[in-house]
Order: structure tokens, then sequence, then C-alpha cells
């Protein structure tokens, strides 16, 4: 029997290419489960019912590898899963059906191939990470306020005349940002909504 398999990432996309594809390759439309989702979003209950659907001597197909699995991890997990059933998995635009000894050889080349791709992605990553940190530099999102500007808002910040505000639009970044760069001010301000100091007793 062959179970038919289509997901498009958002509602607004349509499925009608998938299921023309499926129906031409003789999957009955009754045995074609759908989803509606992005590639990332794991719950996807027509791809549990497909799973749960298939028996032993079966064919799952899908038109593309990637309306399939959310990553290549899940892609062989899912491909052990379809073997441990006794099914076998039939991708119609790489022409890969596991239920053949070529297929099979096929699906498995393309997982070790994607897993390598991974692999050398992370480690490019990780020396990328590791020169910037030799050169001074650190990952993440760069500073608002550095070298000649964070000296100018330091300036600024030691004149307890100039409102926080003030100084916030002059600098152009946030008063979280000015607070977090440089600390709270030596002296609270009552025009920026903070306690006035307290009078002297008599």
């Amino acid at each position: 029997m062959l179970i038919g398999y289509a997901r498009v990432s958002t509602l607004d996309q349509n499925l009608e290419p998938q299921l023309d594809a499926l129906v031409a390759a003789s999957v009955d439309l009754d045995r074609v489960y759908t989803d509606k989702a992005t590639g990332a979003n794991a719950d996807r209950p027509g791809l549990v019912s497909a799973m749960k659907a298939l028996r032993e001597g079966d064919t799952l197909v899908v038109v593309k590898l990637d309306r399939l699995a959310r990553s290549m991890k899940h892609l062989i997990e899912l491909g052990e899963v379809i073997q441990g059933k006794g099914a076998a998995l039939r991708v119609l635009d790489a022409g890969i059906d596991t239920g053949t000894p070529v297929g099979r050889l096929t699906f498995h080349i393309v997982g070790a191939l994607a897993e390598f791709e991974l692999a050398l992605i992370r480690e490019r990553t990780q020396a990328g990470l590791r020169a910037a940190r030799e050169r001074g530099r650190r990952g993440g999102r760069k500073k608002k306020l550095d070298g000649a500007r964070l000296a100018l808002a330091r300036t600024l910040w030691a004149d307890l005349n100039l409102p926080v505000a003030h100084i916030a639009e002059q600098m152009k970044v946030s008063r979280r940002t000015l607070f977090r760069e440089l600390g709270p001010r030596p002296v609270s301000e009552a025009a920026e909504g903070t306690a006035a100091l307290p009078l002297p007793l008599s």
C-alpha cells in the first residue's frame, strides 16, 4: 500500500501541486496525510498519522525530502522508524526508493553527506568565533555605544543637570542602554521621576 504525505509551511500555500504529484505516482488521495506547518515546527499531526498508518510492506511517498523532515537528524530518525516497520520511503523528485538496495544506499549517502556538511559548518563557525576572540572581538550583537560615542555618553552622564531622556535622545539609544552601559548615576534626579534629595534637618 502507498501512503502519501504532503506539507506546506504556511496557511496561504497550496497543497495541490504536491497532491497532484502523489496521485500521479499512484497514491490514493484517501491515503494522503497533510500538514500546514513550518519546517522547524515539531507539531505535525498529519505526519504522526501517516507513520502510524504504515504497515510492513507499505511505502511512504513524499514529493521532496524537505517536505518530510525538520532536519537531517529528524530525517534519519524517520528513516530508521520506517525501516523498523518493514516499510519503505519513496522521494519522487530525488528518485529515492528505500524499497530497493540502490534506493537504501542512496538514502544513506544523502544522510551521510548532509551530516558531513553540518559538521563542516559547525567547525567553520567555531573556527571563526575562535579567530574573532583572538583579535579581541566577541560574538553577539554589536554594542550601540563604543569608542568615541561611549566616551561622549560618559561625559554627558556625569553632568547631573542633563536629564537621562535628553542624553538618550542625543545618543540615539534607549534609557535602558544608557543604564546598562554606564551604570547608575551618582545622584538621582527628581526630573527623572526619582525621589528628591532629603531636606537638611533644622
